[in-house]
């Protein structure tokens, strides 16, 4: 019974982590400008998180934001500017650079750890951020001065904050994750609103947003929602390698964008990295569950 409730989580967040990596692509479809692409994800976000909740939680929508409203309000903060600076970093440089600066989030949750609870790493993690960070400086160093380090700023920002929330989850584990993305699409909403000069939209754009804010977005994040609660963080980092390698992949299939090759050779040294280390901690975990 055990294995096919974790047979059917691994199931669930592998489809949830393979739908979220479509939105590069539907970012790179559009030619509106980052903020606004953002406005509007953030508004479909905000409705379609509620509508899922409603059903779900009916007179109970209320206390569900009741409930730990000062950490939903800070994470989804963190997650919605974080959002903004993944969608900028997507319009600013290759998908390919985006999602392997991303993919170096456990290096940055186990700092943010450290700084903020103290909570000591292992060695996997001195080895691992070494390699990350050699990885990350393969990227970076190859395009000083170009227009893509704007991107990769972005990218690092998106990074950040996104390890900072996860963290903070972690330690509010009671909270609703719907709830938090709820609210991060309410401060994608918001702030964006303020810095946008223009909410203009054609046709085929309003189908890409309404697509992928109605559907593929809080899809995802409801599979990677439930199927999350049960599996260990090893293999939740594990799978979230499917959007680093699959990001890439759906852009090049569709608009045939091809990353540069020091990307490639920095976010090959990164994946390895994080798959090996993942690996690593399956093992010990599988290890402390026999004895």
């Amino acid at each position: 019974m055990k294995n096919n409730i974790h047979l059917k989580a691994l199931l669930i967040t592998a489809l949830g982590v393979l739908l979220m990596s479509l939105e590069a692509l539907f970012i790179k479809l559009t030619s509106i400008s980052a903020l606004t692409f953002s406005f509007y994800t953030g508004i479909f976000m905000f409705i379609s998180i509620n509508v899922i909740l409603f059903s779900t939680q009916k007179m109970n929508l209320v206390n569900t934001y009741k409930a730990g409203f000062f950490p939903i309000l800070l994470c989804g903060f963190l997650f919605g500017t974080s959002n903004i600076f993944f969608i900028s970093a997507i319009k600013t440089t290759t998908v390919a650079n985006t999602v392997m600066i991303l993919s170096s989030a456990p290096l940055f949750s186990s700092l943010f750890a450290y700084v903020l609870y103290r909570e000591k790493s292992t060695k996997n993690i001195y080895v691992s951020s070494f390699f990350i960070f050699v990885g990350l400086y393969i990227i970076f160093s190859s395009q000083l001065g170009r227009s893509d380090m704007i991107g990769n700023f972005y990218a690092l920002c998106c990074v950040l904050l996104f390890s900072l929330s996860f963290v903070l989850l972690a330690k509010y584990k009671d909270i609703n994750r719907f709830a938090v993305t709820s609210c991060a699409g309410f401060f994608v909403t918001l702030i964006s609103y303020i810095f946008v000069k223009d909410l203009n939209l054609d046709t085929q754009t309003l189908y890409i947003l309404l697509f992928a804010g109605l559907l593929t977005t809080p899809i995802a994040r409801v599979f990677l929602g439930i199927g999350t609660k049960s599996l260990p963080a090893s293999e939740v980092s594990l799978l979230m390698i499917i959007e680093t390698i699959m990001a890439p992949i759906w852009v090049w299939l569709f608009l045939d964008e091809i990353p540069a090759s020091t990307t490639l050779i920095g976010g090959f040294l990164i994946l390895v990295t994080l798959i090996l280390n993942s690996l690593y901690l399956l093992k010990i975990n599988s290890k402390k569950m026999t004895l």
